[in-house]
């Protein structure tokens, strides 16, 4: 059986610096990589393949799941949870699109209280 690879240290710090701007969202050891969460529900989870590829898992509203299925290899739809989907993280990845999928992944995992104090390109304030 091959290793997983690890997550570069680069990767995790730059996807961190994203979640630290999240309420309440917290960094957390995962059985493999490192998993980010609003309370006890995981916003996303980075982790490295036994392919040696990098990958993130977060969570997409269902429409979303399945036009991520169409978007070709670098995407994929999790075989758990019906709205967990994957990117590969690599030298193509457009961190300010990943920016925007995972800040949506939190506010689909947090409380409504939370979830109303982020900004969201292209969503209207609430209230």
């Amino acid at each position: 059986m091959s290793e997983r690879a690890t997550v570069p240290t680069d990767i995790v710090l730059r996807l961190a610096a994203l979640f630290e701007r999240l309420p309440e969202c917290s960094e957390k050891d995962a059985w493999t990589g490192v998993a980010w969460q609003v309370r006890q529900a995981t916003v996303a989870h980075v982790f490295g393949g036994e392919d040696g590829l990098i990958r993130i898992t977060f969570r997409a509203e269902p429409d979303e799941v399945e036009a991520f299925q169409h978007l070709g290899p670098r995407y994929f739809k999790a075989s758990w949870g019906t709205n967990v989907v994957g990117l590969v993280l690599d030298e193509g990845t457009d961190w300010e699109e990943l920016a925007e999928l995972l800040t949506d992944s939190f506010c689909i995992q947090a409380p409504q209280s939370l979830a109303d104090q982020v900004s969201r390109p292209g969503v209207p304030d609430a209230g």
